[in-house]
């Protein structure tokens, strides 16, 4: 009796066919390939309804507030440790500690005529990477003290100064790692950011969590009108701003002063081989918060902020803020999103213009078809202050 085996036989060449096809030597072409299946679960649907995104936005909150891991409480409260009058404005000094055995110093610069029965906006400032309190609050570099005069440049980086000038009170913090933060003087991200994963945590999570104890704090200040809260973040400090923004509402509006991009596809695209076969890193430890890439991205993020009010100073695709700019149609407030372009590329003819970027791309390339002009990235404050003018002119009617 003949046995019908041909069949079999031919489904089980046919299953490893598909395999040998899809099949890596090199684990890195392996483990991208998991990356690929692994679309963030909460990818933004354009074609929600109102009801649908306000569902949405709550999803996106619960799963930050997961990722992030932030303690119950913070160690203590913070204290005045000293302080110092500049021109037009008073500058303080305090202690956080958010964490047991943990002081997290910060500077709060207060305008003149701002008190307790003349509260103003307050704004929370958030640095780059390998930028310092210091440099954002206009003082001079090592100066924790506050001894003697500011810095005798007004640098454009100093956004807290900036801000205080407009008249809000401005609060500028450490990234961890960084400035007065730093071990021995040595900005070390990486120990501590390996660290903090062997832990189950990441950057990310304590840096979100730092800031976050001040801006707790500046709820409690009378000389800080609380319904007027404003994070602003340079570079890094975007990633810290996008956490507080998905987990408190009640913060106001936003300066997001980077470019925007897609971390995943970013990840997944920028890795041709140098000479030697080497493909380049997408991204340094700091920035790495386990399941992150598999729930949302950074356009995913922004878009959540909607209703209230963003800026985004570095452009990026314009396939992405057509996206934010649906979401905060979606909800009910188109006026409150405002993007500028790199000013090389603010003519719409010297964009790229691409639904989806294409592998084997260096990092020079990649910043060429993401419309970023690296060389020109600084604090925007030719797109935030007349945004900001705007923003509490129209609060005053």
């Amino acid at each position: 009796m003949k046995k019908v085996i041909i069949p079999l036989f031919a489904a089980v060449v046919s299953v490893f066919s598909a395999l040998a096809q899809n099949s890596y030597n090199s684990t890195r072409s392996a483990v991208e390939s998991l990356m690929k299946t692994a679309v963030p679960k909460l990818t933004l649907d354009t074609n929600m309804t109102a009801e649908q995104f306000v569902q949405w936005r709550k999803n996106m909150s619960s799963e930050m507030a997961r990722l992030m891991r932030h303690p119950q409480a913070q160690a203590a409260a913070p204290v005045k440790v000293s302080e110092a009058q500049r021109d037009g404005y008073r500058i303080e000094r305090w202690n956080s500690f958010p964490l047991a055995g943990s002081v997290v110093p910060f500077y709060v610069l207060i305008p003149d005529g701002v008190n307790e029965s003349n509260p103003a906006p307050g704004v929370l400032c958030v640095p780059g990477f390998g930028q310092t309190k210091e440099l954002l609050a206009g003082e001079r570099a090592g100066n924790f003290s506050l001894a003697g005069e500011p810095d005798s440049v007004l640098r454009k980086a100093a956004m807290a100064v900036h801000f205080a000038k407009q008249g809000l009170v401005a609060v500028a913090v450490d990234n961890p790692c960084c400035g007065e933060l730093s071990d021995n003087g040595v900005a070390d991200y990486v120990t501590s950011s390996r660290f903090l994963l062997e832990l189950g945590w990441s950057y990310l999570g304590l840096a979100s969590w730092q800031d976050k104890v001040v801006l707790d704090w500046m709820k409690t200040m009378p000389d800080i009108n609380k319904d007027r809260l404003i994070v602003s973040g340079f570079s890094l400090g975007t990633e810290p701003l996008m956490v507080l923004g998905l987990l408190d509402d009640s913060i106001y509006a936003f300066v997001y002063n980077d470019f925007l991009c897609r971390t995943r596809e970013r990840a997944l695209v920028m890795n041709k081989p140098d000479k030697n076969g080497a493909r380049p890193f997408p991204n340094n430890i700091e920035h790495l918060i386990p399941e992150f890439l598999t729930v949302f991205d950074f356009p995913d993020i922004v878009a959540a902020l909607a209703p209230r009010p963003v800026i985004c100073t570095e452009g990026g695709m314009d396939r992405d803020f057509k996206i934010i700019s649906k979401a905060f149609d979606i909800a009910g407030a188109p006026e409150a999103f405002e993007y500028h372009h790199y000013a090389k590329y603010t003519d719409p003819a010297n964009r790229q213009y691409m639904d989806e970027l294409p592998n084997g791309l260096d990092r020079a390339e990649f910043f060429r078809l993401a419309n970023v002009d690296s060389p020109n990235h600084y604090f925007k404050l030719e797109w935030v202050m007349p945004w900001l003018q705007k923003l509490l002119a129209e609060d005053a009617k």
